[in-house]
């Protein structure tokens, strides 16, 4: 039985709703996110973002921040954000 996440959206389209922004997330193969503006005020989801900064700088080739964990920790993460 699998299960949804309502507040983080994983999408192949450019089409990124009002209120969210994109990150991509995966160690070999990148993955997109859609996550909402909110996080950014989440202490955990901060911590992500200094990851991000110590090794890509504000560099992102993705088009969209890139966060340096597996698919399964920003998972895990969001989904504590989401409750």
């Amino acid at each position: 039985m699998g299960f949804r996440l309502p507040r983080i959206a994983s999408t192949k389209t450019s089409d990124i709703p009002k209120g969210y922004f994109a990150v991509y997330v995966g160690e070999s193969q990148k993955k997109r996110f859609v996550v909402p503006i909110s996080y950014l005020n989440q202490p955990l989801f901060q911590d992500l973002l200094s990851q991000a900064e110590a090794e890509f700088g504000y560099h992102h080739p993705m088009g969209g921040i890139t966060i340096p964990c597996s698919e399964d920790t920003f998972i895990d993460l969001t989904s504590r954000l989401s409750v």
